[in-house]
């Protein structure tokens, strides 16, 4: 031992301390390239840095959605969105919320009316519910490649990937999604997939965004063959003004779709009452035909609406899903009857002529009524806050 240590000179020290500094610095570089925790780096495309029209293909990709957690087919309860709010002051915002990616598509126990009542539309009136342009095919097609991948995914008792496809558990379908030309036109594939009626919307040289394909075939929503083609800006006022579109709501709504990144997707919700004979109409239809139907004819709609950037086409996929509720069934809910009659008496005068209120004006007695039997049946308002989160 007294014969070694001599031999350990200075420069073998250091030459000791380089190798472990370099193997050191090569074990925190491997575990941070391959560490489950490090977020993928996203190439944004800002609206500033390209011309309208034009979009680079992004890099973004979705990450792997997570199982609904317990989803059933049969028992799954549609969400109970309540997004109304308290006066006095009705908000004129476009109240959008941030979407986690996982909740893209929501499918519940109403899925197999919906997919009956969709295919049947799809089946009988083509593409005056659900039809693709030339210009939306590349969105289109990327939509379909989102399903494929998502629905499965998501909601893997119901859906099941193939090598070209995507099938369906529960009614046998078998869709192709890959091959070119596809046997059937990609929005009326994608259609009868979802409970979300599609749509899908392109920007063009002069900066607006128009609607080049789509899947409405919900009843008492607008009509896809009477839209295709417009312009964001004129769908907003084809059937009857939006209120404060104009001057309060455009400038927000252009910039969001112009800037909107694949990585950051929006939510937000809207909110309808209407009659019953307007369920079931072809076209948009807000408020009641009659004022004197009892409160039993009157239902409470509301839409959740979707906005998400495809990243390799650039197209914006906008989806909403309608929700429709008996009013007698929502005034049984704690805090609700007093919530809603407080939201529809804040809408001003022009919100109150678009939604159609001289025609149910009559149901804020009603509401009130069942306001009060709940405040005496010992409801505790101070813990509204608690019970309530929007917009549930």
């Amino acid at each position: 031992m007294d014969s070694f240590l001599p031999a350990l000179t200075p420069p073998f020290y250091g030459g000791i301390i380089t190798i472990v500094f370099l193997f050191a610095w090569f074990i925190v570089r491997i575990r941070g390239n391959f560490s489950p925790s490090k977020k993928p780096q996203v190439h944004r495309t800002h609206a500033l840095d390209r011309k309208p029209g034009t979009w680079p293909a992004s890099s973004y990709r979705r990450p792997p959605a997570s199982p609904y957690p317990e989803w059933s087919v049969y028992e799954t309860k549609p969400l109970p969105y309540r997004p109304f709010k308290y006066g006095p002051k009705f908000p004129i915002t476009m109240g959008l919320r941030s979407m986690p990616m996982d909740d893209w598509l929501e499918l519940d126990c109403l899925w197999p009316q919906f997919h009956t009542e969709r295919t049947t539309r799809i089946a009988e009136l083509g593409g005056k519910v659900s039809q693709t342009t030339s210009e939306g095919l590349a969105g289109a097609y990327e939509l379909l490649d989102e399903f494929r991948n998502y629905l499965p995914e998501r909601y893997p008792t119901l859906f099941r990937k193939t090598d070209v496809g995507i099938q369906n558990l529960l009614t046998g379908e078998h869709f192709n999604t890959v091959e070119r030309p596809l046997k059937q036109d990609p929005m009326q594939m994608a259609g009868s997939m979802a409970q979300e009626d599609l749509a899908i919307l392109v920007e063009r040289t002069d900066g607006q965004y128009y609607l080049v394909g789509g899947a409405i075939c919900t009843r008492g929503v607008w009509c896809l063959e009477e839209r295709l083609g417009m312009p964001l800006s004129q769908i907003h006022i084809s059937y009857g003004k939006v209120p404060h579109f104009k001057e309060k709501l455009e400038k927000g709504v252009m910039s969001l779709f112009r800037r909107i990144q694949p990585d950051k997707p929006v939510q937000r919700n809207t909110w309808y009452i209407i009659g019953e004979d307007a369920i079931n109409n072809e076209g948009f239809t807000v408020g009641a035909g009659k004022m004197d139907m009892p409160e039993e004819n009157f239902y409470f709609k509301t839409e959740r609406q979707t906005v998400r950037r495809l990243p390799r086409s650039g197209a914006i996929a906008f989806h909403f899903r309608t929700y429709t509720v008996p009013i007698v069934d929502i005034a049984t809910e704690p805090y609700a009857p007093g919530r809603l009659a407080s939201a529809i008496r804040s809408w001003d005068d022009e919100t109150a002529k678009y939604k159609g209120r001289v025609t149910f004006d009559r149901l804020l007695n009603y509401l009130d009524s069942k306001h009060e039997e709940q405040v005496a049946d010992g409801l505790d308002l101070s813990r509204e806050d608690e019970v309530h989160k929007h917009p549930y």
